[in-house]
């Protein structure tokens, strides 16, 4: 079998879980920012 199936998938798979990484860390930030925001407004 060909190794490019192989390099090409682990490439796949890295910029898949780069992308959710990215995602799941923006929603993250999204959400603290909500938080601080509410504390701000309670002051």
């Amino acid at each position: 079998m060909n190794q490019w199936a192989f390099v090409i998938g682990a490439y796949a798979l890295t910029f898949l879980g780069t992308a959710a990484l990215c995602l799941f860390c923006w929603r993250s930030m999204r959400s603290a920012e909500m938080a601080a925001q509410k504390l701000s407004d309670k002051s």
